[in-house]
């Protein structure tokens, strides 16, 4: 069977409600060296790949390996914004940075300025609103990432915040999902999570909802990979 032959694979169906990671799935961070370029100042570019090796880039890549003193707090992270800053700042710090500068990194992490949305990011949020698709936030996060969606004009398109710092529980735990579902007055098998973390976000399935998976790295996106995520046009 040839490709102008081959049956299409059929779109899944609209969903009830969608659920959204924040980090690597709407937004995405800026580089180590435009985080240190603008916390620390040009002279300091050069440490961005120790930084990157040891992830103390809010929303970047996960430690290579974390250092043991820091390992139970790196794993209750996501629980507190004290525990978020500090173990942040502890892999800056063991990086080689001082107290002040381990501090400036961590506050520009935090930033909305830091901060980016996917191409379709957008877009799919104002159709899902459109639509009158509720959605929710479902994001394992120390910190509040409000002002970021207000500066991108999209605060008022998600429905439901549920933030593991605010819960007190983590990604994968099926809790998380019920939750934001149980806010939006959903059935967990009518919904649709969309997440770049296999780890974290297929947790939901041990609910019914439907997990879709979108690459983190913007460069290997396809422009419109939330739209087929949801299944929405």
């Amino acid at each position: 069977m040839d490709e102008q032959t081959a049956p299409r694979r059929p779109a899944p169906p609209r969903p009830a409600a969608v659920l959204f990671d924040f980090s690597g799935t709407l937004f995405f961070i800026e580089s180590a060296d435009e985080a240190l370029r603008a916390a620390l100042g040009p002279e300091f570019v050069g440490w961005a790949p120790r930084l990157r090796d040891l992830g103390a880039i809010n929303g970047s890549t996960e430690p290579r390996e974390t250092p043991p003193h820091l390992a139970e707090l790196w794993e209750r992270r996501d629980l507190s914004a004290e525990a978020h800053r500090a173990a942040y700042s502890g892999l800056s710090r063991h990086a080689g940075l001082s107290e002040e500068q381990a501090a400036a990194l961590y506050d520009r992490g935090v930033l909305p300025a830091a901060w980016r949305p996917y191409p379709d990011t957008v877009r799919v949020l104002r159709r899902l609103r459109e639509l009158r698709i509720p959605t929710a936030l479902v994001s394992n996060i120390g910190w509040d990432p409000r002002p970021v969606l207000a500066a991108h004009g999209v605060a008022d398109c998600l429905d439901v915040l549920v933030l593991s710092d605010e819960q007190g529980v983590v990604k994968p735990d099926p809790e998380i999902f019920r939750r934001a579902c149980a806010a939006l007055a959903a059935d967990p098998t009518d919904c649709v999570m969309v997440g770049d973390s296999v780890r974290a976000d297929q947790g939901c399935e041990a609910l019914g909802i439907r997990f879709a998976l979108v690459s983190s790295v913007a460069a290997e996106r396809e422009p419109d990979a939330l739209l087929h995520a949801v299944g929405i046009s």
